[in-house]
């Protein structure tokens, strides 16, 4: 009973948040409308103010609110790239992580068994070779992010292992989306109109896919010393 309160209260939270409307201010419009009293309160208070872009990109990423590419940007809009990408990288690392500690503690272990064949199949081939597969999907976001700290917490991926791909992989992303948000001052004060298409261009994308392969590489090649 203690697991299905937790898990409908996490239920409720994300809901909440979503049906309140709260996501959708997670936009650029927002961000560009209230340029002047977010940078000017970061100005006067930088200490409060990376703390408080901290715990609440630990939240959104906890709790699975949708517009963390926006989040991201302004991480670099507001603090820099270097900072902005270092602020970002830890949250999201700590929000991914609380939400795989509680997906582990509310459905337990035969959360497989009950998603069928498939899932425990997928299980193995991460368990096989954690680092690989998980880099590769911090590396390539080809499913949601929340989904990607789920998986892991029922194929029993080990937590250092987990927090440690999630570091590493979200860390060529993040530095790419920092540095365009660091650049949005520009882009605003030209007139133009930021959009996240002309973010990830063919080039970025073809880059972030390139290291993906790295990492696939490894998985023969540990088969192959191995043996």
């Amino acid at each position: 009973m203690k697991r299905v309160w937790i898990g409908l209260g996490l239920v409720a939270i994300v809901l909440a948040i979503r049906f309140t409307g709260l996501a959708d201010l997670l936009s650029l419009d927002t961000l560009a409308r209230h340029r002047a009293a977010l940078t000017g309160w970061v100005a006067a208070n930088p200490a409060l103010s990376a703390l408080a872009y901290l715990g609440a990109y630990t939240a959104a990423a906890a709790f699975a609110v949708p517009g963390a590419v926006v989040l991201t940007l302004a991480g670099g809009f507001l603090f820099g790239a270097v900072l902005g990408t270092v602020l970002t990288v830890l949250a999201a690392t700590l929000g991914a992580t609380l939400l795989f500690l509680l997906a582990g503690r509310v459905f337990g272990a035969d959360a497989l068994r009950r998603l069928g064949p498939r899932a425990e199949a997928l299980a193995r081939g991460i368990q096989a070779n954690a680092w690989s597969y998980l880099l590769v999907l911090r590396l390539v976001p080809l499913f949601p992010f929340f989904l990607v700290n789920l998986v892991p917490a029922f194929a029993g991926v080990r937590l250092p292992v987990f927090i440690g791909t999630t570091l590493l992989g979200i860390i060529p992303g993040t530095a790419v989306f920092s540095l365009s948000g660091a650049g949005l001052g520009r882009v605003l004060d030209a007139g133009g109109t930021p959009s996240l298409s002309g973010i990830l261009t063919p080039e970025i994308i073809a880059a972030l896919c390139g290291l993906a392969g790295l990492a696939l590489l490894a998985i023969p090649l540990r088969k192959r010393f191995a043996g």
